[in-house]
């Protein structure tokens, strides 16, 4: 990606604001000189980081690596023989225990985060480096007097020898002999000997060596000759504490320089990691969404087969709260839009938003838009946006625009993404008109994806007679004389200047005489223009209606429901009673056999009790005899539109709702099917969508299965079982309920269906259903 484009873009700006939310140096330095990728694949996994990213922030929301640093440097100089400080023997003790603590939190989660692991697993425990430097330094930064047996015994003396050479001192000073000659009554330090002050009256009253002198000069400091001697034996021992200091520090140093390379490259790793869960942080801010990435895809020999759809996507440097969201999308018809409308209407937010969300999903960041966007990864993003001047080379906005555009067409190819703002101003309307219409041929004859902003009426009315063009536009409300910032695609924008004159209180008749002097062109145009509105508002209409029969149809199938909700719970009550009303009539007929057993026995097998016997037997057989089957129409009688029927093959009944010459459209339950006529058979029976009971019959566990706020390792054991349950209950189809998120339960529920011996197959859930959020499973018959 050539950096220009990305500055004209400003996709420096959202690097900034990535990079605030890392957590040390080498994470911010990445962060900043992030590039997006060309390469589908690397775009993939840098998308899945950020996704696994983001669920590990909800699952460890404490996780941080604020105690990491960039000690890359001190590593290098240990390396070169060089006796690092304690304080950076710290900084590398912090940084290693930071990234172990991250590593084990990542790889407690690998069935989770695939990727995330392959980035912790670089980073290497260096255990012994943490524990002697922890042994041996404390949270101050200071060398511990049990770091070394001869640092513990050297410092026990110096203690010893400060207290004894104190003592001295404070028997000179209080010395009442002394007090007259003395500045002051205490004692400190100069030169790293402890000295007394004496007047300069006085010098030579106490014998001693002179350390300094007062400004003033009527001080001088002395070290007493009583004290000398245990003066220099602890000067001694402190260069001996200094000395094993400076052991202790050479041998940690040496420890890292050992494991150099190792800690380096744990460096580098954390800040890989650091990178992404910034990214991650930054997706929660801005409340983006994973794009579904896309190949291109010759669609058709014109048509380059890229694929822009976003759904209500927010120029992502804008406030939240006040950006207008937009939704753009290409289609199999079109690559090139042209956008109109007024000044300060949009038209260049919306540009921009296409190229950074562009930039944003190839660097590996969510985009700020809706679930269901998609993007194609282009091999290059090239942007001709706003006033760009050069006084140094004595350019005008023309000149500077075009030597733009011409650097662009020579860089870009069939896989790339042009933007141009303004397209041919800058010159004479007539002539920048014309010259806007050739490049946007010559960009469509090369198949290139392009997003063009103009003033220009002539293109509107070039881009809706040219195929593979379309027109869009940012509208303006009259009534309120200003812009909404919406983008409609398909609509090309109209002149308003006429109309906010009037609206502004110009005099009618200027009005009207302004647009007598409109060349019938421009009132052609116009007309078009408003032909288009017309179609484009007719379609509109349409489709609302259309929304609303489907939910009034989705109501009504939602009533449906509830009744044969009930119908179900009526019929396994009734079911309930004939068993209990069964095992009664059989706790009867038991009893009434060991009565006719013990009779038997007392009367001695005599005729007559025999006779009565038989005749209790028979009796009872008839009482406990089988219903007789319900009975069904024969499958010669014809079948017809509202028949209720069965379907063999599947066991479930339902509503015929459409024929046709070689079968049937069925409506069971929510579920529409298509049988042939010799699988159905007319029945009478009134519960529709559902299973008549049998000998084995099993507990359906309901149509649809809730999965939504589980993990992974608590959902797929739940679904296998309501998958059994599904089976043994003959369901036909089930939903399962995942939700949308993150994606990770999604995927994982999919590829767990996708090797499930009882499922003959699955898709999304359409937009009535609950979208991609949702998955309909058919079950093996």
């Amino acid at each position: 990606m050539n950096s220009k484009y990305l500055q004209t873009l400003e996709f420096h700006k959202i690097l900034r604001r990535l990079a605030e939310h890392s957590s040390f140096s080498a994470g911010w330095e990445l962060a900043v000189n992030l590039a997006p990728s060309s390469d589908m694949e690397e775009v993939r996994r840098r998308q899945k980081e950020t996704t696994e990213a983001r669920y590990l922030l909800k699952t460890r929301p404490g996780l941080s690596l604020s105690g990491a640093s960039d000690i890359r440097e001190k590593v290098e100089r240990a390396e070169k023989g060089a006796v690092l400080l304690p304080t950076e023997l710290l900084d590398i003790r912090n940084t290693l225990s930071c990234g172990r603590a991250l590593r084990n939190s990542i790889l407690r989660l690998k069935a989770c985060l695939p990727n995330l692991s392959l980035t912790a697993s670089a980073i290497e425990d260096c255990p012994h480096i943490i524990s002697e430097i922890g042994r041996c330094i404390n949270e101050k930064g200071e060398v511990v007097d049990s770091a070394s047996k001869e640092l513990a015994r050297i410092r026990r003396e110096i203690k010893i020898t400060r207290e004894r050479l104190l003592n001295r001192l404070e028997k000179i000073v209080t010395s009442p002999e002394n007090t007259s000659f003395l500045q002051e009554t205490f004692i400190t330090q100069r030169s790293g000997r402890y000295v007394i002050p004496l007047k300069a009256d006085f010098k030579g009253r106490i014998p001693g060596i002179v350390h300094d002198l007062s400004a003033s000069g009527a001080t001088i400091f002395i070290e007493p000759i009583a004290t000398l001697e245990l003066g220099n034996l602890l000067r001694e021992l402190e260069l001996e504490e200094k000395k094993e200091v400076n052991r202790l520090l050479s041998s940690l140093s040496s420890l890292v320089a050992e494991e150099g390379r190792k800690i380096k490259r744990m460096v580098e790793a954390l800040a890989e990691l650091d990178l992404t869960l910034a990214k991650a942080k930054y997706a929660e801010e801005i409340e983006g969404v994973e794009p579904e990435l896309v190949p291109f895809r010759r669609k058709c020999e014109e048509h380059p087969g890229s694929t822009i759809r976003l759904k209500k996507a927010r120029h992502p440097l804008l406030d939240p709260e006040k950006v207008v969201p937009i939704d753009v999308h290409l289609s199999d018809d079109y690559f090139i839009l042209v956008i109109t409308g007024p000044n300060t209407g949009g038209k260049t937010v919306s540009l921009k938003t296409v190229g950074l969300l562009s930039l944003m999903a190839q660097a590996g960041m969510h985009i700020p838009a809706d679930e269901g966007s998609a993007l194609s990864v282009f091999s290059g993003i090239y942007a001709d946006i706003g006033e760009e001047q050069s006084i140094e080379q004595s350019l005008s906005t023309f000149s500077s625009h075009m030597t733009n555009i011409i650097n662009i067409l020579r860089m870009a190819d069939e896989r790339s993404l042009v933007i141009l703002d303004d397209l041919g101003a800058g010159t004479d309307p007539s002539e920048g008109s014309s010259l806007a219409q050739a490049l946007l041929l010559h960009l469509l004859r090369r198949r290139i994806t392009t997003f063009v902003a103009t003033h220009y009426p002539e293109l509107k009315v070039f881009a809706h007679a040219t195929t593979g063009i379309e027109n869009a536009c940012v509208e303006f409300d009259v009534e309120t004389l200003s812009p909404t910032y919406k983008l409609s695609i398909g609509l090309p924008g109209r002149s308003n200047a006429l109309e906010i004159a009037e609206r502004l209180g110009l005099r009618p008749e200027i009005v009207e005489e302004a647009r007598n002097l409109m060349s019938p062109r421009e009132l052609e145009t116009e007309e078009l223009l408003l032909d288009i509105r017309r179609a484009h508002e007719e379609a509109i209409k349409e489709r609302e209606e259309a929304k609303r029969a489907r939910q009034e149809a989705e109501e009504l199938k939602r009533e449906l429901e509830e009744r044969l909700r009930e119908l179900k719970v009526s019929r396994r009550e009734i079911l309930q009673v004939a068993r209990e009303e069964a095992r009664r009539e059989l706790r009867a007929v038991k009893e009434e056999l060991r009565g006719i057993r013990a009779r038997l026995r007392a009367a001695s097998f005599e005729e007559e009790l025999i006779k009565q016997s038989e005749e209790k037997l028979e009796e009872m057989e008839r009482r406990t005899a089988p219903p007789e089957p319900i009975p069904s129409l024969s499958l010669r009688e014809p079948i017809s539109v509202g028949d209720t029927v069965s379907i063999k093959r599947l066991g479930i009944t339902g509503e015929v709702i459409s024929l046709s010459e070689d079968g049937a459209e069925v409506q069971a339950g929510r579920f529409r099917l298509k049988a042939r006529l010799e699988d159905l058979e007319k029945t009478t029976s009134t519960i529709r969508g559902d299973f008549l009971p049998s000998a084995s019959f099993h507990t359906s566990p309901g149509l649809e299965i809730d999965l939504r706020g589980q993990t992974v390792e608590e959902a797929l054991p739940r679904l296998d079982k309501y998958l059994d349950d599904s089976y043994l209950a003959e369901l036909p189809f089930v939903r399962v309920i995942h939700g949308k998120g993150e994606g990770i339960l999604r995927r994982a529920v999919r590829e767990m269906l996708n090797g499930h011996p009882l499922v003959e197959s699955h898709r999304p859930g359409e937009e009535h259903e609950g979208g991609d959020g949702v998955t309909v499973v058919k079950l093996t018959s």
